[in-house]
């Protein structure tokens, strides 16, 4: 497969797997209590409402080229939330917070559907990018549940975990947000961030595909 076949069929589950998961976050926070998002029109299944030039679209194609279809990574412009106006800020920032990887396990389980029908019917001119793409749906929407479920600020793991500790502690491990990018990005260089995630992808991938017996 050529790189321009590998960004034709990867387009469509990349774009929406950064984006979405963007919009999910958006509706929770509309649901209890934050309109800032719907203010800003950002609450859409639109994807060019959550698109951002560079992360959603040169960071992925770049990456894709480059490591030949195996890796996939990028962004969408984030969802503003006013944690202030959820009714319970405490509590309901979980909630909001796993709105977005929420809603990349139930693309890849949509995906994993894809890819069953794909794989029993009949031979046709589609049937190997319809695969392809369900192969790349599966594998983005784990990277990015899995990748945003760690529990290291900004991240949504670590709004998730500012949420369940006590009011001291989760003050205190919020303040490691100004420094999660950079945290983020030192895992990455020195290898610690692939040894976290392969397992956990490994298992994801086995449990996908054995609840839709393959």
């Amino acid at each position: 497969m050529n790189a321009i076949q590998t960004l034709a069929i990867s387009a469509l589950p990349v774009i929406f797997a950064i984006t979405l998961h963007e919009a999910a976050h958006g509706y929770a926070a509309r649901h209890f209590g934050d309109p800032t998002a719907w203010q800003l029109g950002r609450i859409s299944l639109n994807p060019l409402r959550h698109v951002d030039l560079v992360g959603t679209i040169i960071v992925p194609a770049v990456i894709l080229l480059l490591s030949a279809g195996g890796l996939l990574f990028g962004w969408a412009k984030p969802v503003p939330v006013n944690f202030s106006n959820l009714r319970r800020p405490k509590q309901d920032m979980l909630w909001v917070a796993a709105a977005g990887p929420g809603a990349n396990l139930l693309m890849a389980l949509a995906w994993v559907l894809v890819l069953k029908i794909a794989v029993g019917m009949p031979e046709h001119v589609y049937s190997d990018a319809m695969k392809e793409m369900a192969r790349v749906g599966i594998s983005i929407n784990g990277v990015l549940m899995i990748l945003n479920l760690l529990p290291l600020p900004p991240l949504d793991g670590g709004r998730i975990v500012v949420s369940l500790l006590p009011p001291r502690a989760a003050w205190k491990f919020a303040q490691l947000e100004r420094w999660g990018f950079p945290i983020l990005l030192a895992l990455l260089f020195f290898g610690v961030l692939d040894t976290i995630l392969r397992p956990l992808l490994r298992l994801f991938f086995t449990l996908m595909m054995t609840l839709f017996n393959f």
